[in-house]
């Protein structure tokens, strides 16, 4: 699934392509996408025709288009999700789901964003006044790479919590958009292991823990985020190339980068955990309490 880095290569994308045109049609092809606007594909088409982008905007991993009449275009990229920008000449993408037409630029040819998705886990809505923030994602924290972060409070709160460090990571109610590529990859960097209860860490360990992941994050972003398969583009169809770079997420076998120990993979969540058994130690269980 795309994480933060991945997501806001795209709202960069959309942003130098997309803000100041007016969408001047659109054509959902395929109602899944749009299954949690509750206007039907006939009328999100309607409450978007006309809109004018003003900017594209992010809060972890959802992104959106706010619209000259303080809505939003809202979107998720799900599993394989895309946002590309085409030519209106160019063929269409096997799995194009929405096309929105795009008023053409003086000089330039006619272009439309289309919303590609394979396996349709991703989606749009309109949301109503959601043009600084979307009401449906008001309950996601901010992210590390967002310059209103609050740090302390972040140190704080994960050091009240008894769950394993890499579970608090991925609380987006919590710190948003750290996904399992990106919290594998800042824990291997801060040489702690992701079971390590949050209230067994020192304020100095969490702050380490934040600042990798600000910079594995920032790192990938630089790299144009991370690509497995074809399912992740940014908006001009390139892939990222961060996958090159990691040291830890999928790497089960290879020699540690920093000691040579075989990184080592464990079940987590449904999905899998990478680390060092010899950097990143397995914290001791806690003592079961005394009966009463």
């Amino acid at each position: 699934m795309p994480e933060l880095p991945e997501v806001e290569v795209v709202r960069r994308g959309l942003d130098a392509h997309v803000t100041g045109h007016t969408l001047t049609a659109v054509d959902v092809l395929h109602p899944r996408p749009v299954r949690r606007d509750p206007r039907g594909p006939a009328g999100f088409a309607t409450a978007l025709t006309g809109r004018r982008v003003e900017a594209v905007r992010r809060r972890g991993k959802y992104f959106w288009l706010a619209l000259d009449n303080g809505d939003a275009l809202l979107g998720h990229l799900g599993m394989s999700g895309q946002m590309l920008v085409q030519p209106t000449s160019a063929p269409d993408e096997r799995h194009l789901r929405v096309r929105f037409a795009l008023d053409p630029a003086a000089d330039a040819a006619p272009l439309e964003l289309r919303f590609v998705d394979q396996r349709m886990f991703g989606g749009l809505l309109v949301s109503e006044g959601g043009a600084d923030l979307p009401p449906e994602i008001a309950h996601i924290a901010r992210d590390p790479l967002d310059p209103e972060f609050d740090d302390e409070q972040f140190v704080g709160r994960v050091r009240r919590r008894t769950s394993g460090i890499k579970r608090l990571l991925l609380d987006q109610g919590l710190v948003s958009g750290v996904g399992n590529i990106y919290a594998d990859e800042a824990l291997w960097r801060a040489r702690v292991h992701g079971e390590r209860p949050g209230d067994r860490l020192t304020r100095a360990q969490v702050r380490e823990v934040l600042a990798q992941a600000r910079a594995v994050m920032s790192a990938a972003l630089d790299e144009g985020g991370t690509s497995f398969d074809a399912l992740y583009v940014n908006v001009n169809g390139e892939s990222g190339y961060f996958d090159r770079s990691l040291h830890a997420y999928g790497q089960e076998g290879l020699p540690c980068g920093r000691c040579g120990t075989p990184i080592r993979r464990v079940a987590f969540m449904n999905r899998s955990s990478y680390f060092c058994p010899r950097c990143q130690p397995v914290p001791r269980r806690r003592a079961p309490r005394a009966p009463a």
